[in-house]
């Protein structure tokens, strides 16, 4: 017999009055695209233009304490409305779109009711949705995508999740008889170029833990990023007048190309790795004879993974400037973020509660690695463990990028489900 007293996870009966789907369309017509060549926080004045708005729905709603910070950060919180001990839980998006893809004039496309036909795309019609390139459609008969004109990225990454927030928020505002701790809302800036967090005040968050609502496919729990560092190598050659060269010159250039060339062709590249396989990857090269330098990101599920690649890297760099006497090489390395799984193991209650909170919305709970990182990777080793949740975003950082209503809306039901769940089993 069940203990009357037992954790369960029934399926949620919770009447929902979606809002997400109308927020999301609006959202991603506010450029935020980021910028990583920008030393300022946040890189582009424009990604605080979405953050005031967020801040007036936040307070249209009664939470009066929202507020967007000198750093494009935004803060609000959903006051408790239990008698118990809660933990504070922290449900954070972030409003930037990559600079991959342009995120300027997007105009989002509402197919109803899929039926799995291709889409094509009215503004680029060279972009076609077809089911063999992205798989998950198949899963969407029925449902409601959204894309945009093909002539710019949607914005789904992570304005899904920001929209998914803003929905569940309203409903828990809206439905006081639902009890709940104390909830703390962040969205930040420059999640894409790796500053997603610099400048979040953490005493100022006040949260327990942490879920970032930013991955993919219905259904899934991501509680591993890889472990990722950036290394760059600087080549300093030796110039002369080409005139006069032989012998002499040794261009930095070309022994960069010669370094880049020397890469494994068949492993340990992003196009021929998968699962839980690292690499290292050239994504910058710029120079003149003299001096050139080549940036490289390096991706392992481990620590010891991560040096071994490193370790290969450099053998490879050192190998090329033993031909170059009279040239010489820098070359660093700069931690980027960790395996968050290393602190969530520490913490299992907070991947559990999630896996139930997605089973009771009646999906399937999946719990996956992802092959990149996110704002929690780093806010799990800043003192919150924080995975990250589905927001249905698909094909993100590219003129094809879609997401479905429907996935939306039971991401934003998870989002309450959590609340539900941290308040029963406090």
């Amino acid at each position: 017999m069940q203990n009357k007293n037992e954790n369960t996870t029934p399926v949620s009966t919770i009447q929902y009055n979606h809002t997400v789907k109308d927020r999301f369309l609006h959202y991603v017509t506010i450029d935020t695209q980021s910028d990583p060549e920008s030393p300022t926080c946040p890189s582009t004045l424009k990604q605080k233009d979405l953050g005031k708005v967020l801040v007036e729905e936040l307070k249209t709603m009664g939470i009066a304490d929202a507020e967007l910070d000198e750093h494009g950060y935004v803060y609000a919180t959903i006051p408790s409305n239990s008698t118990k001990k809660v933990p504070v839980i922290c449900f954070c998006s972030h409003m930037d779109t990559s600079p991959d893809c342009s995120g300027a004039k997007v105009k989002p496309q509402v197919y109803a009711n899929y039926d799995g036909r291709d889409l094509i795309l009215p503004g680029n019609t060279k972009q076609i949705l077809k089911s063999a390139d992205h798989p998950d459609l198949l899963n969407q008969m029925g449902n409601d995508i959204i894309t945009s004109d093909g002539t710019t990225l949607l914005g789904a990454d992570n304005k899904a999740g920001v929209a998914e927030i803003m929905d569940a928020a309203q409903h828990l505002m809206s439905n006081p008889q639902i009890k709940h701790g104390k909830i703390r809302i962040l969205f930040t800036p420059d999640e894409e170029i790796g500053r997603g967090v610099d400048k979040v005040d953490m005493k100022k968050l006040g949260a327990d833990f942490g879920y970032t609502i930013d991955g993919e496919s219905l259904g899934h729990l991501e509680d591993e990023t890889f472990s990722a560092d950036m290394v760059t190598v600087t080549i300093n050659g030796c110039s002369t007048h080409p005139g006069f060269a032989k012998g002499k010159m040794q261009s930095a250039i070309k022994i960069g190309a010669q370094i880049i060339a020397s890469l494994p062709r068949d492993q340990q590249s992003p196009e021929t790795t998968e699962k839980k396989e690292g690499f290292f990857h050239p994504i910058s090269v710029s120079g003149t004879i003299e001096k050139t330098v080549i940036k490289f990101i390096i991706r392992d599920f481990t620590r010891t993974g991560l040096e071994e690649l490193e370790t290969k890297l450099k053998a490879i760099v050192v190998k090329v400037m033993n031909f170059y006497t009279r040239s010489s090489f820098e070359f660093s390395v700069a931690e980027q973020y960790r395996n968050m799984k290393e602190v969530l193991d520490l913490h299992p209650q907070v991947v559990k509660n999630a896996m139930d909170a997605i089973t009771r919305a009646g999906i399937k709970a999946q719990c996956s690695s992802i092959r990149g990182g996110t704002d929690g990777s780093r806010l799990s080793f800043m003192g919150l463990p924080c995975p990250n949740i589905f927001a249905g975003e698909h094909a993100f950082h590219s003129r094809q990028e879609w997401v479905s209503v429907q996935d939306m809306e039971k991401a934003a039901e998870v989002i309450v489900n959590l609340a539900l769940i941290w308040e029963e089993r406090g």
